[in-house]
């Protein structure tokens, strides 16, 4: 009778557990801010030398306190960053906007830029900019001048 009582208890707790288990998939709300990036890398493609190397990289506030950038930094002097300075109220966006320089930089581009704010989930984010700056200007050599010389004239 005490197997059977044990069997029966055992049995229940186990249904129990599993019909409880799909209210568990739910993430458990967060109290305080969270940063999310509606995309994380920015393919250029091919550009010209000398040509825009400009992006915009949007996100927003999903938490519910303000979000604060406390640093945005280029792995290099030829990413600039620009990034809001004021906190970011929840449920609003804002954007990074980085300038990649391509004067005189024919060759791959693969460039990461650091994003430490506030945020509970992620305080550090890693974004990317890639792309191939391709120097499409002809190689020409210069042409020989074509004016007779002359002799230098007595005195």
């Amino acid at each position: 009778m005490k197997k059977k009582l044990l069997l029966l208890a055992g049995t229940l707790f186990i249904m129990f557990s599993f019909s409880t288990s799909g209210f568990s998939q739910e993430e458990p709300k967060v109290n305080g801010p969270q940063i999310s990036f509606d995309k994380e890398t920015h393919d250029y493609g091919s550009i010209p030398l000398n040509g825009d190397g400009n992006c915009v990289f949007t996100f927003t506030n999903i938490g519910n306190e303000p979000l604060v950038l406390s640093n945005v930094r280029a792995g290099c002097g030829c990413t600039v960053p620009q990034w809001p300075r004021e906190p970011v109220l929840p449920g609003e966006s804002a954007e990074i906007k980085v300038r990649y320089t391509t004067l005189n930089r024919p060759h791959t581009i693969n460039k990461t830029i650091v994003v430490t704010s506030n945020s509970l989930k992620k305080e550090t984010i890693v974004l990317r900019i890639k792309g191939q700056v391709v120097n499409n200007t002809p190689k020409t050599t210069p042409e020989k001048d074509q004016t007779p010389l002359s002799a230098p004239t007595p005195k």
